[in-house]
């Protein structure tokens, strides 16, 4: 890497890390390694479940699960791209794993970004792309570890298929009759099949000898998923003795089972409720069974609050699922009907008896009254920094496009094929009972309550409401502005 890129990186880091809390425990977020296998430019950290990038749902679990948590975030590959994905948040750092040299050596690299702020305390580790993992079993994981009072804890999964199939590291434990069954190492799956067929594998644990036959090393259905809590102190001990001393020159984290075990430190391991937590992705087909999990999760928490026509072709951010199952809680029927194919976006506030039709595609700080209906194939979005705001009792027809600071008033209807654009400058005012028609478009403009405009352009007019002999508001159609350029059109 050249050194003013090297420079640059760091001073990123640093600008982006702010302090840590008080509290006595840290997650490390393991997200330095590109990901070769997901065949992509974009760091396989940030390929997204459900719209989030993995990191960042990482990173949620661990702060939604545990009160107060710090974080620090590994970066390596593609460093500033996740970097600037996460942003600066209150008690995070990021550290920077220049050089990719196993995991065991990325958590050397967060604990000495981290060694002027943290004495003692609990340290979990988690690679970032087990994007599945939510903060109901972070919590579970924490309490297992504190009430187990090990000094190490495995967050395992239990593979159900064919053990053959299974290439995950196996949970080797003890066998005594007292049911400790303590953690004494994990063996990879391609040196279990290296076994010679018909011999033992004796390993000694605490001046005991455990024997395993080589199919039954096989068939255990317990793995390694790469998540672990340790005694902050017991760690910082024994991690620099981790050992680069195997086939592929790395420093391992699964070695610091071994070296906990011989300084006579006790490793536990524990399992989640639900397994597809545990998952994680090297390639397409992966990410997307998760993506498809995800998607399944959120169905079965809002399937009897709200009506979704396809359960397998819909998107609720996750965010505004959390406010649907809110105002759930209020008592109130919400009355909110979901087409199929539709897209609703984080940021986006719903309300009573709303109903989007197909393939809606709706994101940003869109506020809803009451009462509105969006027929199909309609997209509303803003900018981060606008608010689009739609009163009760709005009807959006067919196809029409709205984006950006726009308000619409209480009664007005948008019929099909009109385009609604308001910037930061120019914000866009539909009055009340207003309504917009035909090829119609408007731009940064003020409409007063009880307008007609049909087939129109209007680009920052106010357009007044004003009373006909007859006593009804006139209407505005086939305005057009000056072309400009027309000099540059010749007859054929």
């Amino acid at each position: 890497m050249k050194k003013n890129n090297f420079s640059s990186i760091n001073q990123k880091v640093k600008d982006l890390s702010t302090k840590f809390n008080t509290s006595k425990e840290v997650a490390i977020i393991l997200a330095a390694g590109h990901g070769k296998r997901i065949k992509s430019q974009t760091s396989k950290m940030l390929h997204k479940i459900w719209e989030i990038p993995t990191v960042e749902r990482v990173y949620n679990a661990c702060k939604n699960g545990i009160e107060n948590i710090n974080t620090v975030i590994v970066v390596g590959i593609k460093a500033s791209d996740v970097m600037d994905v996460i942003g600066s948040r209150p008690a995070n750092k990021f550290a920077y794993q220049e050089v990719q040299n196993g995991t065991g050596h990325a958590v050397q690299v967060a604990l000495k970004e981290m060694e002027n702020d943290f004495k003692d305390g609990i340290i979990y580790v988690l690679p970032g792309d087990m994007g599945l993992l939510d903060d109901s079993s972070m919590s579970q994981f924490r309490n297992d570890f504190i009430s187990s009072d090990n000094d190490m804890m495995v967050l395992t999964g239990i593979y159900n298929g064919d053990p053959m199939q299974n290439s995950y590291g196996r949970i080797i434990r003890t066998k005594d009759r007292s049911g400790s069954r303590n953690v004494i190492q994990i063996m990879e799956y391609k040196d279990i099949l290296a076994l010679p067929e018909n011999d033992v594998y004796n390993v000694t644990y605490r001046n005991k000898t455990y024997s395993f036959t080589r199919q039954e090393l096989i068939e255990t259905n317990e793995f390694n998923s790469g998540v672990y809590a340790f005694n902050y102190k017991k760690l910082l001990e024994l991690i620099e003795n981790l050992s680069s001393d195997n086939a592929q020159n790395e420093i391992y984290i699964t070695d610091l089972i071994s070296l906990f075990n011989e300084r006579g430190y006790s490793v536990g391991a524990v399992s989640p409720k639900q397994q597809y937590v545990v998952m994680g992705f090297n390639n397409k087909s992966v990410l997307k069974e998760m993506d498809e999990i995800a998607r399944r999760n959120v169905y079965e928490k809002i399937k009897d609050i709200i009506e979704i026509d396809d359960p397998d072709d819909f998107f609720i951010h996750d965010n505004v699922v959390n406010d649907l199952i809110e105002l759930d809680k209020k008592g109130i029927p919400l009355d909110i009907k979901i087409g199929k194919g539709a897209y609703i976006g984080k940021g986006v506030k719903l309300n009573y008896n709303i109903e989007f039709g197909r393939a809606v595609y709706i994101t940003g700080n869109i506020i809803f009254g009451k009462n509105v209906k969006v027929w199909r194939s309609v997209h509303i979005s803003c900018f981060e920094n606008q608010t689009l705001k739609i009163g009760d009792n709005v009807k959006i027809l067919w196809g029409d496009i709205i984006k950006g600071n726009i308000e619409i008033d209480e009664n007005s209807i948008i019929e099909s094929s009109v385009n609604l654009t308001g910037s930061d400058e120019f914000p866009l005012r539909i009055g009340k009972n207003v309504l917009i028609k035909g090829t119609s478009y408007l731009f940064g403009s003020i409409v007063e309550d009880g307008l007609t405009i049909e087939h129109s352009v209007i680009i920052k007019k106010i357009v007044k409401a004003e009373i006909d002999k007859s006593g009804s508001i006139k209407p505005v159609r086939f305005y057009l502005p000056e072309t400009e350029g027309k000099e540059l059109l010749k007859q054929i």
